[in-house]
C-alpha cells in the first residue's frame, strides 16, 4: 500500500472548492440534504421496464414516495435491455420522485458516458451512480460485448471535472449548471486484522459522496464493518448506505448467497426463511429487524433497499421499521 491511509484520504483542491460551494449553499438535492444533515437515509432500487410505457414504473416509484429519499433506476441490471435509465429517471423527476441515475461502465465508451452525464444535468436529475455493470455472459444476450473504456473510478472523476471545471477531459467548455451528487457502489465485508479501504479512499478522492453496498444482512459484520470506518476516519467523510432486501424464500437466499458476488447472507438468515411457515412474510420481518439495527449502528448512514422480484414488499418493510428520517447512530448534526 502505497503511504499512510491518512494520506491519501486528501483530495483534488478542485473537489473541495466544488463541494465547499455545494454545502455553503442549499443542498442541489433531497439525497444531499439529508447525507448533510445527519439523517438515516433510506433508498430504494427500481429497474426500468421492458416496455415503451412508463406508467407501470411510474406507479411503483410513487408507491415509495414519502418512504425513501430517492430512488435508483438500474441500467442493465443483469446485463438485461431495459427502457433507458437515462429517460426512466427523467420520468421520475416529472412524477415528483427523486432519482439516483446508475450509469455502468460496461454499455458505453466515455464519449458517450460524458454525453449521457450532460443529458442527465439537462435533465434535472442530479444523483449519480457509478457502477461498473454486471458481466454481459451472466445475461440473456451472451454475445454481448462489453466496453468498460473506464472504470468507476475514471467516471467518478470526469463526472467531478465536469462539475468542478466546467470543461469535458477534452477541454471543451460545458455552458449551462453541471449540478451532480456522486455515489458509487461497494462491496462491504468484514474486515480481518489490518484491513485498508483502499476502494472506497480511491472513489471518495475521485469523486465520491455516497456508498451504497452489495447485499449485506449480516448485522454483526455491518458493526465491524463500520466500526473500522470510524477508526479510520472514513466513515465521517463517505456516507455508507448498506443493501439489504426482503428476501422471500431460502431459495432466493441460497441464489443470492451463491450467484451474487460479494453478497453476504448468512446461513441462519437462509434457516429462518427455510422454516418459515409463510417465507414472504418473514423476509419482510428479517428486513425490517435489519433496518432498525441499521440504524442503531455508528458509521452507517443509511440503506439501500433492492427487492427485483419482490418490489411491492420495499414500502411496507421501510414503513414497519420506522427509520426513516430519524437521526443516525452517532450523528453529531
Amino acid at each position: 500500500m502505497r503511504g499512510v491511509l491518512h494520506s491519501r484520504l486528501r483530495r483534488d483542491p478542485r473537489m473541495d472548492l466544488a463541494t465547499k460551494e455545494q454545502s455553503s449553499s442549499s443542498a442541489i438535492s433531497e439525497l444531499q440534504r439529508h447525507l448533510q444533515d445527519g439523517s438515516f437515509v433510506v433508498t430504494a432500487e427500481l429497474s426500468p421496464p421492458v416496455s415503451t410505457d412508463p406508467a407501470e414504473f411510474i406507479d411503483h416509484a410513487l408507491a415509495l414516495r414519502g418512504l425513501v429519499t430517492a430512488i435508483n433506476v438500474t441500467d442493465g441490471a443483469g446485463s438485461r435491455a431495459h427502457m433507458s435509465s437515462l429517460a426512466a429517471a427523467h420520468f421520475l423527476v416529472r412524477s415528483g420522485v427523486e432519482p439516483v441515475l446508475q450509469i455502468t461502465c460496461r454499455d458505453r465508451n466515455r464519449i458517450a458516458l460524458q454525453a449521457d452525464l450532460l443529458g442527465a444535468a439537462a435533465l434535472g436529475i442530479r444523483n449519480i451512480l457509478a457502477v461498473r455493470g454486471d458481466d454481459p455472459k451472466l445475461g440473456d444476450q451472451p454475445d454481448t460485448k462489453p466496453v468498460f473504456d473506464l472504470d468507476t473510478t475514471a467516471l467518478l472523476a470526469t463526472a467531478q471535472q465536469m462539475r468542478s471545471e466546467h470543461r469535458l477531459p477534452s477541454g471543451t467548455e460545458i455552458k449551462g449548471a453541471v449540478k451532480f451528487v456522486l455515489g458509487a457502489a461497494e462491496l462491504p465485508v468484514d474486515p480481518p486484522a489490518g484491513w485498508r479501504p483502499n476502494g472506497l479512499v480511491s472513489k471518495m478522492e475521485a469523486g465520491a459522496e455516497f456508498i451504497q453496498t452489495q447485499f449485506c444482512m449480516d448485522p454483526d459484520a455491518v458493526r465491524r464493518y463500520a466500526a473500522r470506518l470510524l477508526e479510520l476516519g472514513v466513515a465521517q467523510k463517505l456516507p455508507i448506505l448498506i443493501g439489504i432486501a426482503p428476501i422471500p424464500s431460502a431459495r432466493s437466499a441460497r441464489w443470492m448467497k451463491e450467484k451474487l458476488f460479494g453478497a453476504m447472507i448468512p446461513d441462519r438468515i437462509v434457516d429462518r426463511l427455510e422454516r418459515a411457515a409463510d417465507p414472504k412474510a418473514e423476509g419482510r420481518r428479517i428486513c425490517v429487524e435489519l433496518l432498525q439495527q441499521l440504524a442503531e449502528t455508528p458509521g452507517v448512514a443509511g440503506a439501500h433497499v433492492m427487492a427485483p422480484a419482490f418490489h411491492s414488499a420495499i414500502g411496507p418493510v421501510i414503513q414497519a421499521s420506522g427509520v426513516a428520517g430519524t437521526k443516525r447512530a452517532g450523528a453529531k448534526h
